[in-house]
């Protein structure tokens, strides 16, 4: 354990603390001894023990404060936190569609691109067989025009 000096209120007190806490404990009777000289410059000299009390008082009410507004906040993270993963839950199912719709237009455009391909065969073949009929015709024609 380690020992503090402290001034408070114009006395000398040995306060004890855990090693490496000094400096802690220090700063907080600063803020103490601020807000003690602070309501004893407000309120006049009401009595040592009455001025201690309010001090406490004040130091409570904002330890209390601050505790709300940090429930406050961590309700409103857990609120956040929620929201966020419905948010992300909602992006992986939007992908998950998306890749759906994909693969679906791939099956699609694969089976367009088949559906072309016999197409273009067919139309191929029936080009030739045009040709070959128009050919046949015009021989046939050379040949009544000569005969």
């Amino acid at each position: 354990m380690a020992n503090v000096n402290i001034k408070f209120n114009g006395k000398e007190f040995l306060l004890s603390c855990e090693d490496g806490q000094e400096e802690h404990l220090e700063e907080l009777l600063i803020h103490i001894n601020r807000k003690f000289n602070d309501l004893k410059n407000d309120l006049g000299n009401i009595g040592e023990n009455k001025l201690l009390l309010i001090t406490s008082v004040k130091v409570m009410d904002e330890y209390y404060e601050t505790k709300k507004n940090v429930e406050k906040k961590k309700d409103e993270l857990k609120i956040l936190t929620n929201k966020f993963k419905e948010l992300k839950s909602l992006v992986y199912e939007y992908k998950d569609l998306k890749e759906g719709e994909i693969k679906e237009l791939n099956v699609n455009q694969n089976s367009l691109k088949n559906e072309i391909e016999i197409n273009q065969k067919y139309y191929e073949k029936l080009i030739d067989n045009a040709t070959d009929e128009i050919s046949n015709f015009v021989e046939k024609a050379s040949l009544n025009k000569f005969s």
